[in-house]
């Protein structure tokens, strides 16, 4: 498949920014797709500097994402190099994005697609179709440090950082719900997508300055930012880290 099919598109319906990953393949994400997005969060960036607005995330098809470009990536060491700073990045840039982040999933979002929608500030999702689902453990692919350190500063309980790391489960929007992973669960593919955009507006009423919002995301989110230095492509897992503390033990 030629990968530059696989963009996306930002459209601003009031004050809010909705930016759509297009097509019906699963939106892998391969550097072209990434940079596609981060060149959208950066026209949001550069827009919103004199009002307030939001951004809300969703896509076509059947995924929301189904994680990295792995065919395309295993290829050779460079290409998965690249492929883990891109997305690195990625991250970098909706954290310190000026606006509230709405993921609104309508689809299946796995392994580093699950890590871009929790990289947003909230996820409506559709209950009907799709799961959240870290799928490391079953694929054989050792998590990345950055990966767990994001899981830790969403989600609440250790007992559902176990189930979605060490037992990879499958989460439905509703199941989402119950563990605080997902703020909404609703009907369909318009009614999520509406449900994103209420939410936006809601947020984008209460008028915060961007810079501030930014930086109290930046600092609510600091042992995730602390982490994003680690490359898993390098056999960085925060292994030695972990191996000096065993050893004092």
């Amino acid at each position: 498949m030629d990968k530059t099919e696989a963009m996306c598109t930002l459209e601003k319906r009031g004050n809010v920014f909705l930016l759509t990953l297009t097509g019906t393949d699963e939106h892998r994400l391969h550097p072209n797709l990434i940079d596609s997005i981060r060149a959208a969060l950066h026209t949001v960036r550069s827009e919103c500097t004199s009002s307030s607005s939001a951004l809300i995330t969703t896509a076509q098809g059947k995924f929301f994402s189904n994680g990295y470009d792995l065919k395309w990536a295993l290829v050779n060491k460079a290409r998965q190099e690249l492929m883990s700073k891109k997305l690195r990045s990625l991250v970098s840039d909706l954290i310190s994005l000026p606006v509230p982040t709405i993921a609104a999933v309508t689809g299946h979002a796995s392994a580093a697609g699950f890590v871009f929608a929790l990289c947003h500030d909230y996820i409506v999702m559709r209950k009907d179709r799709g799961f959240l689902y870290m799928s490391e453990l079953d694929i054989g692919y050792p998590i990345p440090i950055w990966f767990t350190a994001l899981v830790k500063c969403k989600v609440g309980s250790p007992g559902v950082w176990r189930e979605v790391v060490l037992k990879a489960a499958k989460l439905t929007a509703e199941m989402g719900v119950e563990r605080g992973i997902v703020d909404s669960a609703h009907d369909g593919v318009e009614e999520t997508v509406e449900a994103g955009v209420k939410l936006g507006e809601e947020l984008v009423r209460r008028n915060w300055d961007g810079k501030v919002y930014a930086g109290c995301r930046k600092t609510l989110y600091v042992e995730l930012l602390n982490k994003l230095g680690s490359d898993e492509t390098v056999g960085d897992y925060g292994d030695d880290e972990a191996n000096k503390t065993l050893s004092k033990l």
